[in-house]
């Protein structure tokens, strides 16, 4: 919160007037140190309606889109070519978590969408922090998880047979072909 300035007429209503004037000047310069700092406001905030812009397009497009190829095609394979039993039951219970965390992540993000699409419009935005923490460490969470745990079991349950690597790569490559060009 930032003080309020003491105007000219403010300052020069003391006893002597020469004081008056010495603290007038004083104003000026506490608003003109004040100025001095704006430029760097406006950047910072050019550079948040930037950003924001950006961030919209990768979470809204490219977030959603990769946890339905996850989600489709990705655990859909590796379901397919888990062996019955118990291989099948680990890996069907990573999916659920995994998919799970999806929901949690893209329920997160709508939440914080108008903060961010405000902030994108050249709008103040009040943007959370706890919750813009929480979903940057939910992530972090959920993708070093994946990283740890499902992708080495899937590469190594797909690598067994090499058409079912093929196939989910030909799935991919199809969906990929199917979707409009969002960034060139």
């Amino acid at each position: 919160m930032t003080t309020p300035l003491a105007t000219a007429p403010e300052a020069a209503t003391t006893a002597d007037p020469v004081d008056g004037f010495s603290q007038c000047h004083s104003s000026l310069l506490l608003a003109l140190e004040r100025f001095a700092g704006l430029p760097a406001l406006a950047d910072a905030a050019q550079r948040a309606e930037a950003l924001s812009t950006q961030i919209l397009a990768m979470l809204d497009d490219t977030m959603f889109e990769h946890h339905a190829q996850e989600e489709q095609e990705l655990f859909a394979a590796v379901l397919r070519s888990a062996r019955p039993g118990a291989e099948r039951d680990r890996v069907q219970a990573l999916v659920q978590r995994l998919t799970a965390d999806h929901r949690q992540i893209e329920a997160a993000w709508k939440q914080l969408r108008p903060f961010v699409q405000q902030l994108a419009g050249g709008q103040v935005a009040a943007l959370p922090r706890p919750q813009v923490e929480a979903l940057v460490d939910g992530y972090r969470g959920h993708a070093g998880g994946e990283e740890r745990e499902f992708l080495p079991l899937a590469r190594e349950i797909l690598n067994r047979d090499g058409n079912h690597m093929a196939a989910l790569g030909l799935a991919l490559h199809m969906r990929q072909a199917r979707m409009p060009i969002a960034y060139i």
